[in-house]
């Protein structure tokens, strides 16, 4: 269906989301084994409790819309989680390192896709819905902030690999 109104533009965006979400749903926890690093792991483990949470708030924008919850498939987020599958067979700090980049760009996506809904539900005078896509927005900014607050110390673990290997190899040639 082509959208020919604000509010036609509005639900899609909407639908979009959700399928967003739901997507994200079955991706946290294969991120969250893959980690290496405990606190990346535990980081997407809580991301995925609240991202179960924006797909119950999208449900409630659903209703308040008067809308049926449905979602319209993502080819953007789908990408992003197919890029990442090579790097969840790895192990170790680099592996972490490549988790870190998916998930923030993910996180980049949603807050933008999330700051443009909100805004035009904003124009629509859809207050509770704002409140909803604000809570929404708020959060996704403090996982992608989450993210970038654990990639120092990841890195700090694969140099610390990478000196050791390098003593190794220079005590092997000796």
């Amino acid at each position: 269906m082509k959208p020919n109104t604000l509010e036609d533009v509005f639900m899609e965006q909407i639908r979009e989301l959700y399928d967003v979400e739901k997507q994200l749903v079955r991706a946290l926890p294969k991120m969250a084994k893959a980690a290496d690093s405990e606190e990346l792991a535990e980081g997407l483990r809580a991301h995925l409790v609240e991202t179960e949470e924006h797909v119950e708030r999208l449900d409630q924008v659903f209703r308040a819309c008067d809308q049926k919850a449905k979602a319209k498939p993502c080819k953007a987020i789908r990408g992003l989680i197919e890029d990442a599958k090579p790097e969840l067979k790895e192990s170790g700090p680099l592996q972490d390192l490549a988790i870190i980049e998916s998930g923030q760009k993910a996180e980049h996506y949603e807050i933008a896709a999330y700051g443009n809904a909100r805004t035009l539900a904003e124009r629509l005078g859809k207050d509770d819905v704002v409140s909803l896509l604000d809570q929404t927005l708020e959060e996704e900014k403090a996982a992608d902030k989450k993210l970038s607050e654990v990639t120092p110390a990841i890195l700090d673990r694969e140099e610390q690999q990478r000196t050791e290997v390098e003593t190794e190899e220079e005590l092997e040639n000796v």
